[in-house]
């Protein structure tokens, strides 16, 4: 194999897809930083799912699904992003590497479990995880850019090819993707506003009876289920819990972190528009993070602790995270 090493930018991230999206913009000549990128997309939410299943628990998300955030910043700065999908593992390397030697970096849906560089610990099914491969070099190991990593990592190609073509829930099948004609300016001033009003419409639910899955409805359904957790026995009790702080704090960021990186966003667009009132927000969005961190330290008390945190403290404060957010919604909704 002739080896193939591009340019990259590389700076580590909070999270895998708003990561990506911010390196590879920034790569081709558009500096974008990670927060803006998830603001201007909208990508913050909720939802909890007891209908489907992760490992066996239900789907609590606190973001909107994967693929959003590179999809609805791309459309909204007019970038051209080429997406392919392969039946065969054999194609799906061979384009990998045909875009790579034409000088550009590839974006890869891939599975956490195949990549060796992950510590044992951190490697799970996770089928949903997006990096960039800038290169390869003459043993067959890719070049790549993992925004959770501090620095770009190697990857023999047979692991690689096992990330792309993993089986399961959100199976990646093989899913590249690059972009072309990427400007080098644009007033990102409306695409903070529309972002930052879609994002609190979304904050209440859908509005739609019966259907209280989503935003502060589905926590306020959660916070009942967290009590309900009372009639079960004390290994259904911890596992619920359990998989309520993997979710929040591991999956993808988590409830706090994706918080905490809205902010984030509030605070750079305050700076870009000079709008005081978005500081505003920023400032009670950092709040809300750090609430959404103190239940996960509940939820964790309540399960290792000889005196465990009373299952009402626990719904309490998931009560609290959402009566912060109706109330920040409203603050989004009044900005002009």
């Amino acid at each position: 194999m002739t080896p193939v090493l591009n340019n990259l930018v590389h700076n580590q991230s909070s999270h895998c897809e708003s990561g990506v999206v911010s390196n590879m913009l920034s790569t081709n000549g558009f500096n974008i930083s990670e927060p803006m990128a998830f603001g201007i997309s909208s990508a913050m939410s909720f939802a909890y799912l007891p209908f489907v299943k992760v490992a066996g628990m239900p789907l609590i998300a606190y973001r909107m699904p994967p693929k959003t955030i590179i999809n609805t910043v791309t459309k909204k700065l007019g970038i051209t992003l080429h997406r392919e999908k392969f039946s065969s593992a054999d194609k799906g390397m061979a384009k990998l590497d045909e875009v790579l030697a034409e000088g550009k970096v590839v974006g890869l849906q891939t599975s956490v479990y195949w990549l060796p560089y992950f510590p044992d610990e951190m490697r799970f099914h996770f089928n949903a995880h997006n990096l960039m491969v800038y290169g390869i070099d003459a043993n067959d190991h890719y070049q790549i850019s993992d925004p959770v990593f501090e620095h770009t990592v190697t990857c023999p190609k047979r692991d690689l090819e096992k990330a792309r073509f993993s089986k399961g829930a959100l199976a990646p099948k093989g899913l590249m993707y690059w972009v072309d004609n990427v400007p080098k300016e644009v007033d990102l001033t409306p695409h903070i506003y529309s972002g930052i009003k879609k994002t609190a419409k979304m904050m209440a639910g859908l509005p739609v009876p019966g259907i209280n899955l989503f935003g502060t409805q589905g926590m306020e359904k959660l916070a009942k289920d967290i009590e309900r957790l009372d009639r079960k026995p004390k290994k259904c009790r911890h596992l619920f819990l359990a998989h309520i702080v993997r979710m929040q704090e591991e999956i993808g960021t988590g409830g706090a972190g994706f918080r905490f990186m809205f902010a984030s966003f509030l605070d750079e667009a305050a700076n870009y528009t000079n709008n005081q009132a978005m500081f505003e927000a920023s400032q009670m969005a950092t709040e809300i993070g750090d609430n959404w961190r103190n239940l996960a330290s509940l939820a964790v008390n309540h399960c290792r602790s000889k005196t465990p945190v009373p299952l009402s403290d626990i719904a309490a404060q998931l009560r609290d995270c959402a009566k912060q957010e109706t109330e920040l919604r409203a603050r989004l909704l009044a900005i002009k």
